[in-house]
C-alpha cells in the first residue's frame, strides 16, 4: 500500500522559523489560556497555590482528561461521540452488577465491563461505517439507549437507582489500588487517576506523531475520500477511534466504582459536552484533521483549575458554567486567529 505524503501531511510538519512553527501547534491557544487562568486564580484565591490545592486541581483535571484525550483523537478523525459521558456510568454499572449478582471476584466484573464497554464503542463505529449517517445522530441514539438502560436495569436488579455496595467482596482492595488509590509526593496527595491520565496522553501523542495510525487519523479527519483513495482503511480507523473512547470510559468507570463503592445510575449525563469542550479548547477543530492529545490535556487542566479555583475563591459555584462557556468561546477565537496567522503567506 502506498500513501502519498501530501495526502497524509500533518499539521506538525510545517517548516520555517521557530515562531511560525510554534504558531502551527494546535495546543498553543490552550497553553496561553491555561497560564491566564492560573495567574487569575493565583491572584484571586490565596489558597489556590497551596500544595494540597494542587493535588485537588490535578485530580479534577484528570477525571476529565482521561476522557478528553481519546475524544480529541476521535475529533481529529472527524467524528463525535455524544454517548461518552453515559458510557462511563454504563461501564461502572456493568462491573458492579456483574460482580454482585454473580457473587464473583470483582476482577471478573472488571473484565466483563471491559468487554461490554469496548462492544459499545465498536457498535458506534460499526454503525457509522455501515449506515454513513452522521456520528451526531448515531451517538445521540446510543446516548439515549444507554441512559434508559442504565436506569432501567439498575432499578430492575437493585430495586433502587444505585447499585449494591461491593466493598466487602474479594478483590476489591486490589482493584481500588489500581483504579482509585493515591500517591503522596512531598506534601501533595495525588490520585492514581493522574497517572492514568499521563499514560493516556503519552500513548495518544506517540500514536499521533510517531505511527502510521496517527497519519491515518489526520488523513481521515482531513479528507476521508482522499484518504480512502490512497489506501487508508478509513472504516477500521473510525471503529478503532470509537473503541479508544470506550477504553477511556472503562478506566473512568472503574475509578467511579472503586472510589465510591456504589454507582448512581443517572450519573454521567452532560459530561460528554465537557469532554468535547476540553478538546476544542485544546485546539481540536470541529471539522476534523487538526488537534493534539496534549492540547486536550491542557483543556482538561483549564476545566480543573476553573472548577476548583471558583471554590477556593469562595465564589458562587453557579458562575462555573458561565466561566467555562466564556473560555470555550475565547479559546476557539484564539485558536482560529493563531491558525490564520500561521497559514498567512510570509
Amino acid at each position: 500500500m502506498s500513501v502519498t505524503p501530501a495526502a497524509l501531511s500533518r499539521n506538525t510538519t510545517v517548516r520555517g522559523p521557530v515562531t511560525r512553527r510554534l504558531l502551527t501547534r494546535p495546543e498553543l491557544g490552550a497553553v496561553v489560556g491555561a497560564l491566564a487562568v492560573f495567574v487569575f486564580f493565583a491572584v484571586a484565591a490565596e489558597s489556590f497555590l497551596r500544595a494540597s490545592s494542587l493535588g485537588t486541581v490535578l485530580y479534577a483535571s484528570s477525571t476529565i482528561g482521561i476522557m478528553a484525550v481519546p475524544v480529541a483523537l476521535l475529533m481529529i478523525g472527524g467524528e463525535f461521540d455524544l454517548s461518552a459521558g453515559v458510557m462511563v456510568t454504563s461501564s461502572a454499572l456493568a462491573s458492579s452488577m456483574f460482580s454482585y449478582q454473580m457473587t464473583a471476584n470483582v476482577w471478573v466484573g472488571v473484565a466483563v465491563s471491559l468487554l461490554v464497554t469496548l462492544a459499545i464503542g465498536f457498535f458506534n463505529g460499526w454503525m457509522l461505517t455501515r449506515t454513513r449517517l452522521p456520528s451526531f445522530i448515531i451517538t445521540l441514539g446510543t446516548f439515549l439507549m444507554l441512559t434508559g438502560l442504565n436506569l432501567g436495569l439498575t432499578k430492575l436488579i437493585s430495586e433502587t437507582v444505585s447499585t449494591k455496595a461491593i466493598g466487602d467482596m474479594e478483590g476489591f482492595p486490589a482493584a481500588r489500588a489500581v483504579f482509585a488509590s493515591h500517591l503522596t509526593v512531598g506534601d501533595v496527595r495525588l490520585q492514581i487517576t493522574i497517572v492514568w491520565w499521563l499514560v493516556l496522553i503519552a500513548v495518544a501523542t506517540w500514536i499521533l506523531l510517531r505511527t502510521r495510525a496517527g497519519n491515518w487519523i489526520h488523513a481521515v479527519g482531513g479528507n476521508p475520500d482522499a484518504a480512502r483513495a490512497v489506501g487508508v482503511p478509513v472504516d477500521r480507523v473510525r471503529i478503532g477511534l470509537y473503541m479508544g473512547v470506550a477504553l477511556g470510559a472503562w478506566i473512568s468507570g472503574q475509578h467511579l466504582l472503586f472510589n465510591y463503592d456504589v454507582v448512581q445510575s443517572g450519573e454521567g449525563v452532560g459530561n460528554e459536552l465537557i469532554y468535547i469542550a476540553a478538546a476544542v479548547i485544546g485546539g481540536c477543530l470541529l471539522t476534523g484533521g487538526h488537534g493534539s492529545a496534549a492540547g486536550a490535556a491542557v483543556g482538561a487542566l483549564i476545566f480543573g483549575m476553573t472548577s476548583k479555583g471558583i471554590v477556593y475563591a469562595q465564589w458562587n459555584p453557579d458562575w462555573f458554567k458561565f466561566f467555562l462557556g466564556a473560555m470555550l468561546l475565547l479559546a476557539t477565537l484564539l485558536n482560529a486567529w493563531i491558525r490564520k496567522r500561521a497559514e498567512a503567506p510570509s
